[in-house]
């Protein structure tokens, strides 16, 4: 069982106003999963997500609905809110569009990204390599997710640039699980991408970007399998305490008074 204490280093500051307080507190939250400071599994306890955000329960509670709402948080009536764990198929899905419209926006681009949008690119994949050089995983998560967006961006197509906007988020979360993993790799393949669309070869780029989304999707496949092994292991060592999460059995009642509904 995951355990539900939020470690102190999590959140660092009161969220921000003058914002409405609701939507301040699930950027907040949002912006905790996507990362992965606040992992699958992780139990959210109302009360100890308002006291560190220095916010009532009030707000936190409606961001939660609105997360589970959008499928980034389970709410389990008797027991609280978790944050959502995706399954294989789910994952499978989110990649598979993923790699439909990232394929068709770098064929789009190399036929209309301007020299300036190149000049972006290779910015944005140097900020990725001294990111991999540093080993600093933010920085590689955030430098792939501009320049996919970019890339998408220079496509020209606003459908298609709304459409992939709407998986963006999702994916970054995802990715965030294999980027130590794809590393050097991952940025190889986006230079062979920009080269491509530098060059105005409209197959080479969505090719490329074809094989690059499916190594990222394999990547995670894989690291989630392992993760899954090994969270197996550490369970058969841990015995009937993790087994209630397994079950379905209740958590204490201290746990329920703090995060289920009040």
């Amino acid at each position: 069982m995951t355990s539900s204490h939020l470690d102190k280093g999590v959140l660092t500051s009161p969220v921000q106003r003058p914002a409405p307080l609701r939507e301040s507190v699930y950027e907040t939250l949002l912006e905790l999963i996507t990362r992965r400071r606040l992992p699958p599994g992780r139990h959210l306890v109302e009360n100890e997500l308002a006291e560190q955000l220095g916010v009532s329960r009030q707000p936190v509670r409606e961001a939660l609905q609105r997360l589970s709402n959008e499928g980034w948080v389970d709410l389990r009536p008797g027991y609280g809110a978790f944050v959502h764990q995706p399954s294989e198929s789910e994952a499978d899905q989110l990649l598979a569009v993923r790699a439909l419209l990232e394929t068709e926006a770098a064929r789009l681009a190399a036929g209309a990204a301007t020299p300036e949008a190149i000049e972006r690119l290779r910015e944005l994949w140097r900020a990725g390599m001294d990111g991999v050089e540093r080993g600093d995983t933010d920085a590689m998560v955030d430098s792939n997710a501009a320049l996919h967006h970019l890339i998408v961006e220079a496509a020209g197509n606003q459908v298609l640039e709304g459409l992939a906007g709407q998986v963006a988020r999702r994916v970054r979360w995802y990715h965030g699980l294999v980027v130590q993993r794809r590393g050097h790799e991952s940025w190889q393949e986006h230079a062979a991408i920009i080269d491509a669309i530098e060059a105005g070869d409209q197959e080479r780029a969505a090719a490329l970007m074809r094989e690059h989304t499916e190594a990222t999707r394999l990547a995670y496949h894989e690291k989630s399998t392992e993760s899954a092994d090994a969270a197996g292991d550490e369970a058969g060592g841990d015995g009937a305490a993790d087994a209630s999460a397994e079950t379905g059995e209740p958590v204490g009642t201290a746990d329920r008074a703090a995060g289920g509904p009040a």
